[in-house]
């Protein structure tokens, strides 16, 4: 599955609600979500639009290693 070229932080934001994310803060242009889902884990999303496909994929990919997910499988719940 090829990773969105067109997603904002904030809509990331958003689709990650359904893991548990909640934001905790934001400082300037960046969000910091917590989940507790397996445990505590922090993540920092840009909102920028767009998000660089390098960034999103190093989020997808951190989010999923906590996950213990591929970043394929999460890719799939996320954007169908």
């Amino acid at each position: 599955m090829r990773i969105p070229r067109d997603l904002d932080g904030d809509e990331l934001a958003k689709l990650l609600r359904q893991f548990g994310y909640e934001v905790t803060r934001q400082v300037g242009s960046h969000i910091r979500l917590t989940t507790m889902q397996n445990g505590e884990h922090h993540i920092t999303i840009p909102r920028h639009r767009p998000l660089r496909v390098g960034t999103l994929n190093n989020i997808l990919r951190d989010i999923a290693q906590h996950l213990d997910m591929s970043r394929d499988e999460l890719m799939q719940v996320l954007f169908g």
